[in-house]
């Protein structure tokens, strides 16, 4: 391959070789790192002086490239998770329920302790007004379990337990089971304090442990399969034991009046 403009030529891939027509010539080898001069006869190139010896070519000039260290740096960027509405502001004393047979255990296992199951769903407009002031009252009452459960994904629990409207509250204390249920908004909010108060103080405990679910409840969850047949044969049993010890300390106190009804009528 040849071209010949402005007065060059180029010879070949392997070797250039540029030179003026009629006055001399410049070699580039091929290798890139030697550019070499040839003789030149005169000392013009391109109608200008070019002062360069004809006995001395410049040889050797060596062009060097430059080392380059590279680093395969793999960039993190770490995004934190932010936090969904009803994750928010949570208390140590609000806990997310993932199943039936957990919301039976906690209320089973509660004790005296008053609990307060929250109903609500991620795309509820007035369950997210109304989650900080709930939070507020769990952090004022360390005493009482707020158990929150997702109506978005746990549809069929909440219907085995008549829940249609969001959102919903219902309050369990001790062997009396549930003892009241309300749906209440950010306006009505005085509703859940009243109930709160209600229920909430030392003086309403009762006697024998939790009931936890009713009957029907417990029955109405495991016929969809949310919870084992066993666990209804235990919560039976329970209910029945649990009938008889308050019959018994019923019919105990009752005695001890009779009898402290005959010792007063005695001495009088």
């Amino acid at each position: 391959m040849s071209c010949l403009k402005a007065g060059f030529s180029v010879y070949g891939s392997s070797e250039i070789i540029m030179k003026n027509r009629a006055r001399g010539s410049f070699r580039v080898c091929s290798s890139i790192e030697t550019l070499q001069f040839k003789k030149s006869i005169s000392r013009e190139f391109l109608g200008k002086p070019f002062d360069l010896s004809d006995q001395k070519p410049f040889t050797n000039y060596n062009i060097k490239t430059p080392k380059v260290n590279l680093v395969n740096a793999q960039p993190s960027v770490c995004i934190g998770k932010a936090q969904r509405w009803w994750e928010k502001t949570l208390q140590p004393n609000m806990v997310e329920i993932q199943s039936a047979q957990e919301l039976m255990e906690f209320l089973n296992n509660a004790g005296d302790k008053l609990v307060i199951l929250d109903f609500y769903s991620p795309s509820c407009g007035g369950c997210k007004t109304l989650h900080p002031k709930i939070c507020q009252l769990a952090e004022m009452n360390p005493n009482a379990i707020f158990l929150k459960l997702n109506y978005e994904q746990h549809k069929a629990m909440c219907y085995a337990l008549h829940v249609h409207v969001l959102p919903f509250f219902r309050f369990y204390r001790g062997a009396e089971g549930r003892v009241c249920s309300f749906s209440c908004t950010n306006a009505t909010i005085k509703k859940f304090k009243d109930a709160l108060a209600k229920h909430g103080s030392d003086e309403c405990g009762s006697l024998g442990p939790a009931k936890g679910l009713d009957e029907s409840e417990v029955l109405a969850l495991a016929s969809i399969g949310l919870i084992s047949t066993d666990l209804v044969l235990n919560a039976n049993k329970d209910n029945k034991m649990d009938d008889l010890v308050i019959n018994e300390i019923a019919m105990s106190t009752d005695e001890l009046s009779k009898e402290d009804n005959a010792m007063v009528m005695a001495f009088s």
